[in-house]
């Protein structure tokens, strides 16, 4: 036995690997779109809830990539959003229910 060997594919795991592979690319090129898309559904729920700017901010870092990951991430860790929601007249506070 040598250092590479000598594997046999049939010609249906050959389709069925390149056919993986091409999949796993088209997706990788849709997910930034997908986060995008994400983003404008929820902007104006976020903007409503944080105020205009602070909306804004939130929902354009989230829709960045690997930035809205690491925001998501860190917002995790603190314990606490970097833009918080606004409470003020007009503004509903979320309800706890206590169970």
């Amino acid at each position: 036995m040598g250092l590479a060997a000598d594997t046999v594919m049939t010609m249906t795991q050959r389709v069925a690997s390149w056919g993986g592979a091409r999949l796993s690319r088209r997706v990788s090129r849709s997910l930034p779109w997908i986060g995008a898309a994400v983003a404008i559904v929820t902007v104006a729920s976020t903007m409503r809830r944080k105020g205009v700017i602070s909306g804004a901010l939130d929902t354009g870092l989230n829709a960045v990539p690997f930035v809205g990951a690491a925001k998501n991430v860190l917002e995790v860790v603190r314990g606490r959003d970097f833009f918080p929601d606004r409470y003020g007249p007009g503004v509903t506070p979320p309800t706890v229910k206590s169970g």
